[in-house]
């Protein structure tokens, strides 16, 4: 299975797209798999990654098309980053 994570913009967005080509989420279960307890193994990890972009504003969605992989989509609303250095 292969995966990537992009970064973009969108209006006035930053937006974090993390994507697989697995077997993707059943449209019935995208909002499902944020809640404590579902899932295969303890049903947390979602659920607290939500809770905690949650707290800084940064909201997070499964967008992907099932079948064909997942896609979380991670948007940062305006003013909640901050761009540091070029790295060098």
């Amino acid at each position: 299975m292969k995966s990537r994570c992009l970064y973009g913009e969108r209006e006035e967005e930053h937006v974090i797209v993390c994507e697989d080509d697995g077997v993707g989420v059943q449209a019935d279960e995208k909002e499902r798999i944020f809640e404590r307890g579902f899932g295969k193994n303890t049903g947390l990890g979602l659920a607290l990654s939500r809770e905690i972009l949650d707290i800084t504003g940064i909201t997070i969605r499964e967008v992907g098309e099932p079948g064909k992989g997942a896609r979380f989509e991670m948007v940062v609303p305006k003013g909640a980053w901050r761009m540091v250095g070029n790295g060098g």
